[in-house]
């Protein structure tokens, strides 16, 4: 029989990679240099949901609720790693806010302005990749995985 560690480990393994993740994202923005694209800062903001989340669980590890919040925001950063995926394997059309080939050129003083600012990062772009894997691709297979061991610990615990 396979044991599952109780819910107030599980929030601290949830809690563990949250930081992790934000802290490697952080590293690989400021440190390496790899600027993200709007798509990178918007999977970060479930991890920071998660943190925040965790402690809460941490000192009502008893309440089903934290754990649906858990799950929910798992499932939701899924979704937007998930649509990061897709624009950068050409699965999935990018919209005009993620791409920089949105320039008026019509207009020669807001084309001057344009071009002395630093252009935003593609979304379909994927600058830092680990062992050829995109950062998106590890993000959606994370949240995939924390999103079945938390409907796993949900369950489990219910039926003991």
């Amino acid at each position: 029989m396979v044991q599952f560690p109780n819910r107030k480990n599980f929030y601290l393994v949830i809690l563990f990679i949250s930081l992790i993740s934000i802290i490697s994202a952080l590293y690989i923005e400021y440190i390496l240099q790899y600027e993200p694209c709007k798509l990178c800062n918007y999977q970060r903001l479930p991890y920071i949901a998660a943190i925040f989340v965790s402690f809460i669980g941490l000192n009502y590890s008893g309440n089903d609720k934290i754990l649906i919040i858990i799950i929910m925001i798992f499932a939701i950063s899924s979704i937007i790693s998930g649509y990061h995926f897709g624009i950068e394997n050409n699965l999935i059309e990018e919209t005009s806010s993620c791409s920089n080939n949105s320039l008026d050129i019509s207009n020669k003083s807001k084309l001057l302005e344009t071009l002395n600012k630093s252009m935003p990062i593609d979304c379909k772009d994927a600058t830092f990749k680990i062992f050829g894997v995109s950062l998106a691709a590890i993000n959606t297979i994370l949240s995939i995985l924390i999103v079945i061991f938390s409907i796993r610990t949900l369950t489990y615990e219910k039926n003991q």
